[in-house]
């Protein structure tokens, strides 16, 4: 080989195949999971005020959200996700704090009345972020005014 040529590699072998990703909506017939390693424990929406009575109860949903799967949790007007243009501007800021600048979307799932629980939702693992008892990261719009 001369100097300065360029040397090829050996040729692939046609008997391999591409590997392909998964499906985005796989997860819809996965039972949750969740991850608490990013739980907020500071104001406004931190876990650190939640007593033990609270705890046991969203401990109680959680478990019950875990024998369905994200498809049968998802399918309603309950538990959803939201675009991030429309969470409060302290949520926002929250995501912005904790660098997550490229997220569209946050999941939302309804416990009782106000109470709500938010997370990242991917690939069927929902990082549990916030505890939002009034309903204040996402207030509803009230219909006709």
């Amino acid at each position: 080989m001369k100097k300065g040529q360029v040397k090829f590699g050996a040729t692939p072998l046609s008997s391999k195949t591409p590997r392909v990703g998964s499906d985005p909506s796989s997860y819809h017939q996965k039972n949750p999971a969740w991850r608490l390693g990013r739980l907020e424990m500071v104001d406004p929406f931190g876990w650190h005020t939640v007593d033990k009575e609270t705890i046991l109860s969203i401990r109680t949903k959680l478990s019950q959200f875990e024998t369905m799967t994200w498809g049968s949790i998802l399918n309603g007007k309950n538990h959803h996700n939201v675009e991030v243009d429309r969470l409060c501007s302290a949520a926002r800021k929250r995501l912005d704090e904790m660098k997550q600048y490229d997220l569209e979307e946050i999941l939302s799932l309804h416990l009782s009345g106000k109470e709500r629980v938010w997370g990242i939702l991917a690939e069927g693992v929902c990082t549990v972020l916030w505890w939002d008892p009034e309903h204040q990261i996402c207030p509803a719009l009230l219909k006709h005014t």
